[in-house]
């Protein structure tokens, strides 16, 4: 096998549940090939630069394999290769994150009857 499509790949190399969800991120332009929009129905080979978006994260990876079945996620990690900038990029992202949570803090315990109507109070009351 010298090529495969685009959408059948990313299902195997599990960054999305299935194939249809492969297809969803392909048609909003999430997928790259090359730094171009890619369709389902691109026929990828072995050395392909993709740049792969799911949510914040972006995902630049070098297709190493490919596969028409759906494996187990270890031998899915030996499909790619993601390029060290970008792994340094997300980490990066997620140290961030982490931070602005880290200041928030769960309340020690529920709200009580009259602390709940309160709060209900504010929300109708909204913004001033």
């Amino acid at each position: 096998m010298d090529s495969l499509r685009l959408d059948k790949w990313l299902w195997a190399a599990r960054f999305f549940r299935t194939r249809a969800l492969a297809k969803q991120a392909l048609e909003k332009g999430h997928i790259r090939v090359a730094g171009l929009r890619a369709k389902a129905s691109r026929e990828i080979q072995v050395g392909m630069q993709l740049e792969i978006r799911q949510g914040d994260e972006v995902r630049l990876v070098q297709v190493l394999a490919l596969s028409e079945q759906r494996g187990p996620a270890s031998q899915a990690v030996q499909l790619y290769r993601e390029a060290p900038e970008s792994l340094q990029k997300r980490e990066h992202q997620r140290a961030l994150k982490r931070a602005e949570r880290a200041g928030w803090t769960p309340p020690p315990k529920r709200p009580d009857r009259d602390q709940r109507r309160q709060l209900s109070g504010l929300k109708r009351r909204g913004p001033d």
